[in-house]
């Protein structure tokens, strides 16, 4: 009997989408290679993410963007609705089936790889009506579980030491799963298959670490890729029963360690400690072919357990180290403002634009998205020259291609920097329209600022050429607080600066917050006034007081401007 409703459900799950025909037509992804960055866009509606694979995901280089759950969940505003689910029905908040394939139809077209994060080890706390209209109550879902289903342990977990009440027991009071159960294992793969017929190539499984590693392996062959890319959520805990280096024999695991000491590091100790990051570091690293790295995700941004976007430059640092340093797999989280830890997505998930509404787009900042290409260019090499001044400025190579610095100290650092590269010019992209010539004794010299950063490879594009210079122009760097949803723009006396049209003024990048900063292309010798603004989602806009700024672009580079915000 179990069987044929499993049948059922599955030919119901194909039938619904149009997909029994169809599956053989689907777009497929430029094979990943070295593409090996992902980017989390948490809470986007998949119309939204189509977008950012075209605009910003593709063109950047990441070979995949992870997306929040599909399934039917339970209703409600709070970001965590989406991880009790109703049903395997695509109908979330996030979109249904056409949205999700036109999503990954898309994002594939654009060379960019789809993850699904799937919630297989629980339904939900309570009763009701979900997203897509299903009545359900706890432990009795219509079409796909009864009671019996579930494990017997009706009580939430307690004990982390005690395997069976990890695995057995309810997380924080949700319908746990009975996943050592055949049916269950196929009513879940059922679910899984559907997703694959629409294109998707991985799966993230939420709360893994409650699900035995013999059951996720029985799940995963049951799929119809058995290959396909899978990542598990399994946080260390020392002394814990279940231990992450017990799910490699089924995918990746991501690397919650790490997250926790780049965090301490650069927020509390030396970036020198860091020669030597990943696997070698000992109890909850893994081996760096099973890790999948990260500087945060949507629960340690709200816990306080990793850096967010609230540490600004330290953040973005971060970040830049990740992607440069060769340890595992990189996941870049893109999140939204909150200052409620239950808050869900701005307007429902749809992303009308970056930097509005509370959207951050982290992997869109130009330090971040930068060093996504700086990855893919250096893939494959080995650390050499590393160097740092003993505390919290470091710099090393990836082999003959590719080079980063990062200087976290409270003052600006010149260094001449030894590398393995050609002599050449190398464009940074760290910062638009800069370069630096590193000489036949491949050494090149760099004045850093204060939580900033150089990232040089070879392949990058630039438009001028020389030692330190950049085309001509105005690096714009001002000190400004903002409440949640501003923003600080630049407005000025001529076109490029939008002629004093609040419409028209530019975006600055928080991404070294609460200094807000942009380099503008500009004719040598220009003169020009320029005030800044803050606008939030609404439009409304608070001019800075004082009279006009003024300042002349020199015959050659750029002009440097660090302001403070006139209250």
């Amino acid at each position: 009997m179990r069987s044929r409703v499993l049948r059922g459900v599955l030919a119901a799950l194909l039938a619904a989408t149009g997909l029994v025909a169809a599956s053989q037509q689907q777009a497929q992804a430029t094979p990943p290679g070295s593409k090996d960055v992902t980017a989390t866009l948490f809470e986007w509606k998949y119309d939204s993410v189509a977008k950012a694979c075209t605009d910003t995901l593709g063109p950047a280089g990441y070979g995949y963007v992870e997306v929040s759950p599909a399934q039917e969940h339970i209703q409600g505003s709070q970001w965590w609705t989406s991880y009790q689910p109703v049903s395997y029905k695509i109908a979330g908040r996030l979109g249904d089936s056409t949205a999700y394939q036109n999503m990954v139809n898309t994002c594939h077209s654009a060379g960019v790889k789809v993850i699904a994060d799937a919630v297989i080890n629980h339904m939900t706390a309570g009763s009701g009506t979900g997203t897509g209209g299903t009545s359900y109550t706890k432990y009795n879902y219509p079409g796909y579980y009864q009671d019996q289903d579930f494990h017997s342990c009706r009580t939430s977990i307690s004990d982390y030491t005690n395997r069976d009440n990890v695995q057995n027991c309810e997380l924080v009071g949700l319908a746990d799963l009975n996943t050592g159960s055949d049916y269950v294992r196929s009513t879940i793969a059922a679910y899984l298959n559907n997703l694959i017929s629409l294109g998707t190539d991985g799966f993230r499984i939420d709360a893994a670490k409650h699900i035995a590693a013999s059951d996720l392996a029985a799940i995963k062959a049951k799929l119809t890729n058995t290959s396909i890319f899978w990542a598990q959520e399994v946080i260390y805990g020392s002394g814990e029963a279940v231990q992450p280096t017990e799910y490699t024999g089924t995918g990746d695991v991501d690397a919650f360690q790490g997250a926790f000491d780049l965090k301490r590091i650069f927020n509390s100790e030396k970036l020198s400690y860091l020669s030597n990051w990943g696997a070698s570091w000992g109890a909850g690293y893994l081996p760096s072919a099973n890790a999948r790295t990260f500087v945060d995700n949507w629960d340690t941004e709200r816990n306080g357990s990793t850096l967010n976007y609230k540490y600004g430059a330290t953040y973005t640092l971060a970040n830049v180290y990740m992607l440069a340093w060769p340890y595992g797999s990189p996941n870049v989280y893109s999140g939204y403002e909150f200052s409620d830890n239950d808050s869900g997505p701005p307007n429902g998930g749809t992303v009308n634009a970056c930097y509005s509404d509370g959207w951050k787009c982290q992997h869109a900042w130009p330090q971040i998205a930068g060093m996504v290409g700086f990855r893919n260019a250096v893939s494959g090499t080995s650390v050499t020259n590393w160097w740092d001044n003993g505390n919290n400025a470091i710099a090393f190579g990836r082999g003959s291609k590719g080079f980063v610095a990062i200087n976290h100290e409270s003052s600006s650092l010149t260094q001449t920097f030894t590398t393995s590269l050609p002599a050449g010019t190398y464009c940074d992209v760290q910062h638009s329209g800069t370069s630096y010539t590193v000489g036949s004794d491949s050494k090149f010299t760099a004045t850093i600022g204060s939580n900033d950063a150089v990232a040089l490879y070879a392949g990058a594009t630039c438009n001028s050429s020389g030692s330190g210079t950049s085309a001509s122009g105005a690096s714009f760097a001002v000190n400004a607080t903002t409440v949640l949803g501003q923003n600080i723009y630049v407005a000025g006396n001529n076109n490029t600066l939008g002629n004093w049209d609040t419409g028209k003024a530019l975006l600055l990048s928080s991404a070294a917050y609460p200094v807000w900063k942009l380099d503008v292309p500009m004719s040598a010798g220009t003169a020009f006034e320029y005030k800044y603004i803050k606008k939030d989602g609404s439009g409304n806009v608070t001019w800075e007081t004082g009279s006009n700024r003024t300042a002349t672009v020199p015959s050659s580079g750029k002009v440097t401007v660090s302001d403070t915000w006139r209250s």
